[in-house]
């Protein structure tokens, strides 16, 4: 009897929290997406700055580049 109390509150509580779900997973995707573009963006500012006499601004700037994506997709 209380297997089936259970099972029908974990179902509606399922359907009931599906939009929020939803929701926040896609803000989190989009999040992710737009933190990796960014780093990625950092990684390559930073390997062009690095390859030319702007080294000692470069290298952290692709580091910090680096850490961002790898972050972003961990």
């Amino acid at each position: 009897m209380f297997g089936t109390i259970g099972f029908l509150f974990t179902a509606v509580w399922w359907v009931v929290t599906l939009p929020f779900r939803l929701v926040f997973g896609a803000l989190s995707l989009m999040g992710r997406m737009v933190g990796v573009a960014v780093g990625f963006s950092l990684m390559v500012v930073g390997v062009a700055l690095g390859a030319g006499p702007f080294f000692l601004i470069g290298i952290p700037m692709f580091l910090v580049g680096l850490l961002l994506t790898l972050r972003c997709l961990g």
